[in-house]
C-alpha cells in the first residue's frame, strides 16, 4: 500500500461516525447504521488537511481569480490530472469553476438551451439530476439501462427513439453519467462512440458527469468523453470534482471544462453573483487533492476492490448485484425478497436498522431497488449486510 494500510482505513470507529454531524449519519436514526448518501466514512487525505491548515493561517480574502478566462486556480491542475491519469490532452484555458456538479449543470442548461427542451440521459438517474433539470424548465427524456448477465448495457434503438418523439431540434442535450451513477457502469470506447455520433447526428450538446471517473477498478478503463474526437470537444461541458474521489463534498468545488466556445462566453457574460462563487477553501483542497493525493487515492481505490468484492461475497440471499466496475455504490435488487411495496429502503431501515437510498428515487427503473454505499471499514461493511442478511431471511 501507498500512503496508508488498509488496516488504517478499516480502523473506524462506529460512535466517532454516529457522532458526525453531516447529512449521511445525522439522519440515520439510533442504531441505524448509515449507507447511503455518496459519501465516504474515511478520513479527510492529509495532504488536504494541510493545504486547508495552510489557507486558514493565511489570507482569506477576497480571491484574485474573479476572472476565469484563463482556466483560473484550477485550470492548469485540471488539465495536468487529465493528462496523467487518462492520458487526454485538455485546454486549461476552458475550465470554469463552480461550487458543484449541479450548479455546473444547471447554468449550463441555462445559457445553452431554452425551456421546453429535452435533455436525454440514462435512467436510474441521480435525483438531483432530474431535480435541476426539471426546475429550470427543461424536460428529462429518459431511456432504461437494461441489465444482462454480465452488467447494464443501453439500447441505441430505445435512444434513437426517444429523440425521435420530440419535434425536430428539441432535444438540445446528450447528459451522459460515466462512470454511470448508480449501477458503477464504465462505457466501453464503442458506446461512447455511439452516444457521440447521436449527438453529431442531432447537433446535441453533450454534458458529461465524471466524477466517478478516479475510482474505477483493475480491468476497465475510464475513457473521458472530450477524447472522442475534435468534433465532439468542441460541443462537450465535462463536469467533474473531487466530492467522490476524495469526499470532499463539503467544500463545495467542482470544475467545469467548456469545450464550445458560445456557452464558454455565455457563462462568463454570466459569472459571479448570479452563479455564485467557490469559496478559497475549496479551491485549496481540490488543488491539493489533484495534485498531490494520488498515493492516498490508490490506497482508497484498493480498499473499495476488495469491499465491492466483499459485498458479492456476503450479500443475502434474494438479492442480487452486478459487481461495480467503478464508484463505492451497489445497486441492489431486492425484487426477489417479494416486499409489497416499491421501495425496499424503508424495510431495512426498520427491519435491519441499514439506512439505503431508495430505488424509486432514481426513478421508475429503480423500483425494488436499493444503493448501498459500501466506502467503510471491513467490520461495519460486514456488520450492514449481516443485518441485512437477518432482514431478508425473516422475509423467506
Amino acid at each position: 500500500m501507498g500512503v496508508w494500510s488498509a488496516s488504517l482505513f478499516d480502523a473506524l470507529d462506529e460512535s466517532d461516525l454516529l457522532r458526525k454531524d453531516g447529512e449521511k449519519w445525522s439522519v440515520a436514526g439510533d442504531g441505524v447504521l448509515s449507507s447511503w448518501v455518496a459519501d465516504m466514512d474515511f478520513p479527510t487525505a492529509p495532504v488536504v488537511r494541510k493545504a486547508l491548515r495552510r489557507r486558514i493561517e493565511g489570507d482569506l480574502g477576497y480571491p484574485a481569480w474573479f476572472d476565469q478566462s484563463d482556466g483560473g486556480p484550477l485550470g492548469g491542475v485540471f488539465a495536468g490530472r487529465m493528462l496523467r491519469r487518462f492520458g487526454t490532452a485538455v485546454d486549461e484555458t476552458h475550465v470554469r469553476m463552480f461550487t458543484d456538479i449541479n450548479q455546473a449543470m444547471l447554468a449550463t442548461l441555462q445559457v445553452a438551451t431554452r425551456p421546453g427542451d429535452a435533455v436525454l440521459l440514462h435512467t436510474p438517474a441521480c435525483p438531483p439530476f432530474i431535480d435541476v433539470i426539471e426546475k429550470t424548465g427543461r424536460q428529462p427524456l429518459t431511456v432504461p439501462l437494461q441489465a444482462n448477465d454480465t452488467g447494464w448495457e443501453f439500447d441505441p434503438d430505445l435512444m434513437e427513439r426517444a429523440v425521435a418523439s420530440r419535434s425536430p431540434g428539441r432535444c438540445r442535450v446528450l447528459f451522459v453519467v460515466n462512470p454511470h451513477n448508480p449501477t458503477g457502469r464504465v462505457f466501453r470506447r464503442d458506446e461512447l462512440e455511439h452516444l457521440a455520433e447521436l449527438a453529431l447526428r442531432h447537433d446535441m450538446l453533450v454534458i458529461s458527469d465524471e466524477v466517478h471517473a478516479d475510482l474505477t477498478y483493475p480491468g476497465y478503463r475510464h475513457i473521458p468523453f472530450v477524447s472522442l474526437s475534435d468534433e465532439i470537444a468542441a460541443r462537450t461541458v465535462t463536469l467533474t470534482s473531487g466530492s467522490k474521489a476524495f469526499n470532499l463534498s463539503g467544500v463545495r468545488c467542482a470544475v467545469a471544462h467548456v469545450g464550445p466556445k458560445t456557452v464558454r462566453s455565455a457563462l462568463d457574460e454570466r459569472h459571479g453573483l448570479m452563479f455564485g462563487q467557490v469559496s478559497v477553501l475549496g479551491v485549496e483542497a481540490l488543488k491539493a487533492a489533484w495534485a498531490q493525493g494520488d498515493g492516498w487515492l490508490d490506497d482508497v481505490t484498493r480498499v473499495l476492490d476488495r469491499n465491492r468484492r466483499r459485498v458479492a461475497e456476503r450479500l443475502p440471499d434474494g438479492l442480487r448485484y452486478r459487481l461495480p466496475e467503478a464508484t463505492f455504490l451497489a445497486w441492489l435488487d431486492c425484487r426477489g425478497l417479494g416486499l409489497p411495496d416499491p421501495d425496499p429502503m424503508p424495510y431495512f431501515r426498520d427491519e435491519a436498522k441499514v439506512l439505503l437510498f431508495s430505488g424509486p428515487a432514481f426513478g421508475a427503473a429503480g423500483n425494488g431497488f436499493v444503493r448501498l454505499n459500501f466506502a467503510t471499514s471491513g467490520p461495519l461493511l460486514d456488520e450492514k449486510l449481516a443485518r441485512m442478511g437477518a432482514a431478508s431471511r425473516r422475509r423467506q
